[in-house]
């Protein structure tokens, strides 16, 4: 029987703040500057059978991820094999592990009166590993399946010695997954602390309440739309082997209470490393609904119930061995970008028009001449957010399913031997509208390094975000080798491995946003700064 509503409300809310520690403990306690200053992570709470219980605000990609591990757990060892104390370990997104390999998640199986109770969970990028160019799976690094890390309380060395020989700097590897078993252990010991003081039987139902109401509150949201089926398509730019659009399209069907959102017509896996796995389809599906349909859902697995996903095993959006997908998170953008469009005509207030639409990134390693020691700069940045029916898109944001934060110039420069030179908004690059949409972002990095090598990885370069409703596109993206000089060049978006001179430079800019309504009713005052400031009129 479920508890009250009183009472089910302060232990949902007891369990999503146990998921908020266990956050907190992880970016705090971490190495790497990916993790404590950009906060690449999640973390989260599921019950004994694996459903997800809370998840923090974190990461919206890492849904899936986290998901698959309980899950894959599960399934591989007997219940009866699990002791307090343990931990897994996997990043393996085709047996369970998330959807590429730099995520690596962390899961420890919480007991209560000797029964298994839950499990605390997290997730972690480490961005360390992996070929310049990578083509399939066995390039981008070393695969995690689902193991023990810590068997009873006892941490298994050689399994962390095993995963420290495959990185280029492993005393940040271990930092960090020091890191992960501390969030995780948090988890245990607060879990535990509610269940002591609820009782186990009142806790335990209280994760089936919490489920039900979720599902009911989506359910309702869902019988809101009118039934029917709406289509909407895009395309990626290219996959970065060859200059080749691909194809991304969803059929959203509305019925009753329930919803299918069906990807045939996306294009075929490739080459290239954007491939998605299923989990990392789901887990996009699962917050773009959520975000349109009811943002203060409680993050937890009731929301699914109601929700039906399908794709051509082999294809783009449901990837199959041994395809690579380390930047996956760029067709990740362009599936919640044909969802928002799908249902812009059912839902034509809370829609945006297209955002920045990719994952941009850049990655800077090489020797640090002041200490003589290997570095990895990773960064993905931001970029324009789509025009709304209430106003302007926001400037130089991550969207949708990514949520890192911005690495300061300060920490960058004190840590890598690089120099910012730049940091701006890309002036025109919001796409006009009644409602403009956001700007990208410039970023110039010097290098101070004869070592350094540069990887960039970009989308909306050849394509742009579209707008709605009237609404003009947003700018799209480039990336240049020693702007400003007589040697300028445009490098191609997805660029691998490429040697620098001590030095050198390279200017990144990321997408705008597309606008929203025809650009005649932009209030003619707010028309006039726009001109005056130079936030519409850019590439398209």
């Amino acid at each position: 029987m479920s508890p009250d509503r009183i009472t089910l409300d302060v232990i949902g809310n007891a369990f999503l703040a146990v998921a908020e520690e266990m956050g907190a403990v992880l970016i705090r306690s971490s190495y790497s500057s990916n993790i404590k200053e950009r906060r690449d992570c999640s973390t989260a709470l599921f019950d004994a059978r694996g459903r997800l219980i809370a998840q923090a605000e974190h990461i919206p990609m890492h849904l899936g991820s986290l998901s698959g591990i309980v899950a894959e757990v599960l399934r591989r060892y007997p219940l009866d094999s699990l002791r307090p104390g343990d931990v897994f370990i996997t990043n393996d997104p085709f047996t369970g592990g998330g959807s590429h390999l730099p995520d690596i998640t962390l899961a420890s199986p919480v007991f209560a009166d000797e029964s298994l109770a839950g499990f605390a969970a997290n997730i972690a990028h480490h961005a360390d590993g992996g070929a310049d160019r990578p083509r399939t799976i066995w390039d981008e690094g070393l695969r995690i399946p689902p193991i023990k890390l810590v068997e009873a309380g006892r941490l298994r060395d050689d399994v962390m010695e095993l995963l420290l020989l495959n990185f280029r700097l492993p005393d940040q590897r271990r930092g960090d997954l020091r890191a992960q078993l501390a969030a995780n252990r948090v988890g245990d010991e607060r879990l535990r602390a509610l269940l002591a003081r609820y009782g186990n039987a009142t806790c335990l139902a209280a994760m089936d309440g919490l489920l039900d109401y979720t599902e009911r509150r989506i359910r309702a949201a869902i019988r809101a739309l009118p039934d029917g089926v709406y289509p909407f398509a895009d395309v990626m730019d290219d996959d970065g082997m060859d200059r080749e659009r691909i194809p991304v399209c969803v059929a959203v069907t509305v019925d009753g209470d329930g919803i299918l959102l069906d990807f045939t017509g996306t294009g075929p896996q490739c080459a290239g490393d954007i491939n998605v796995v299923e989990g990392a389809l789901v887990a996009t599906v699962q917050y773009a609904l959520k975000a349109l349909l009811d943002p203060d859902l409680p993050p937890n697995g009731g929301f699914h119930r109601a929700i039906r996903v399908t794709a051509a095993p082999g294809s783009l959006v449901n990837a199959l061995p041994p395809a690579a997908m380390n930047w996956r998170t760029q067709t990740c953008q362009r599936i919640a970008d044909v969802i928002f469009g799908a249902l812009a005509p059912v839902l034509p207030d809370r829609v945006l028009a297209a955002g920045n639409g990719a994952n941009t990134a850049l990655e800077f390693s090489g020797t640090d001449p002041r200490s003589g020691r290997r570095y990895v700069y990773l960064e993905t940045l931001g970029g324009g957010s789509g025009a709304h029916a209430r106003g302007d898109g926001l400037d130089g944001v991550q969207v949708h399913i990514t949520n890192t934060s911005n690495l300061p110039t300060e920490c960058l420069e004190t840590e890598y031997p690089l120099l910012v030179e730049e940091y701006a908004m890309v002036e025109g690059s919001g796409g006009s509208g009644r409602h403009r949409g956001g700007l990208g972002i410039r970023r110039t990095i010097r290098v101070r390094d004869h070592t350094a090598r540069v990887t960039a990885h970009m989308d909306r370069v050849r394509v742009a975000p579209w707008g709605l409703f009237g609404g003009g596109p947003g700018g799209t993206g480039r990336l240049v080798l020693d702007p400003g000089t007589p040697r300028a060049r445009e490098l191609p978006a997805k660029t691998y491995g490429l040697y620098l001179g001590d030095g050198q430079a390279v200017c990144l800019e990321t997408p705008g946003a597309g606008g929203y309504g025809p650009p005649q009713e932009r209030d003619p005052a707010r028309a006039a700064e726009d001109i005056a400031e130079g936030k519409v009129g850019g590439r398209g």
